[in-house]
């Protein structure tokens, strides 16, 4: 029974590449038709719906503007970081900022030590915090929004390199990976007849794949791109693996457990700012290799 549960999810995880891979196939062609967005770097990367357009949130009443002081951190680039000028910046900045603006409410984001966030939660010293916390790291001291963004597992080859990625695709196929975290368990689980190449750091890895000393690399699809956005000569492989056993299930912004209320005006404000194009314009700005 154990082996025939693990093929068939094999099976699911690769209809589900092959299902991203046509997707993104359809998005390049609008793209590259002008049908969606104008700017010579959208037409590279694949644009990602982050909510449910079947899911309807109630909107918060019109007299309900109340204040919201965000908690974030300072130093996870790009995500939050601080300026050439002093000033807060980054992806998740942003995306706080484009909240206020939907919801008309007056806000403040508000620096914390990355340790000190759930703390400062629980001290009611802000309302949210959206500093790219995982639900599962947070345990019971916040619940959280649904997802705007996703962490996936992806394949990185030398840029022209065709390769199956998939199961049977990457046979005999040296796979490299960081040492002893959830990437490294997916691999071994899921690719049994890769031969698995762990390394002690992301770069070693990446050096390895650029210089084929390994056949690709697997790993998060967000530090992954970056490294790629600074040293061309690596492109994803493959569509994304979000099994969230191994790589959680998306990020959101968390709360206190029993403010329930400014969860579901948070929720209505991200499908809003889905909806409108604002979180895929953000993701452009700060993800130029897609991580989807």
């Amino acid at each position: 029974m154990a082996i025939q549960s693990e093929d068939a999810f094999i099976q699911k995880l690769q209809r589900r590449a092959k299902l991203m891979t046509a997707i993104a196939l359809i998005f390049n062609v609008f793209l590259a038709s002008g049908c969606i967005f104008g700017s010579a770097r959208a037409q590279d990367v694949f644009l990602p719906a982050f909510s449910d357009p079947h899911r309807r949130v109630q909107a918060p009443p019109a007299q309900d503007k109340q204040n919201l002081r965000f908690l974030t951190s300072d130093d996870y680039p790009p995500f939050e970081f601080v300026d050439p000028q002093g000033a807060l910046a980054g992806f998740n900045i942003e995306v706080a900022k484009a909240i206020c603006e939907q919801l008309q409410a007056t806000c403040t984001i508000q620096p914390r030590r990355w340790d000190n966030l759930l703390d400062a939660l629980a001290a009611k010293e802000g309302d949210a915090l959206i500093a790219s916390i995982k639900p599962a790291a947070a345990g019971n001291r916040a619940i959280f929004t649904e997802p705007y963004y996703f962490t996936p597992a992806r394949f990185a080859a030398p840029a022209g390199d065709s390769l199956d990625a998939r199961p049977e695709g990457l046979a005999d196929k040296k796979i490299g990976v960081e040492a002893g975290g959830a990437h490294e368990a997916f691999l071994r689980k899921f690719f049994p007849r890769a031969v698995v190449v762990p390394f002690d750091s992301r770069e070693k890895m990446m050096r390895a794949v650029l210089e084929k000393q390994v056949d690709a690399g697997f790993g998060d699809a967000i530090s992954l791109s970056l490294w790629m956005n600074e040293t061309p000569g690596c492109a994803f492989v493959g569509g994304d693996w979000l099994e969230p056993a191994y790589f959680g299930e998306g990020v959101g912004i968390g709360v206190r457990p029993d403010d329930r209320e400014t969860r579901r005006r948070l929720n209505w404000a991200l499908q809003k700012l889905d909806e409108s194009g604002k979180l895929t314009e953000f993701y452009l700005k700060y993800f130029p290799v897609g991580i989807y």
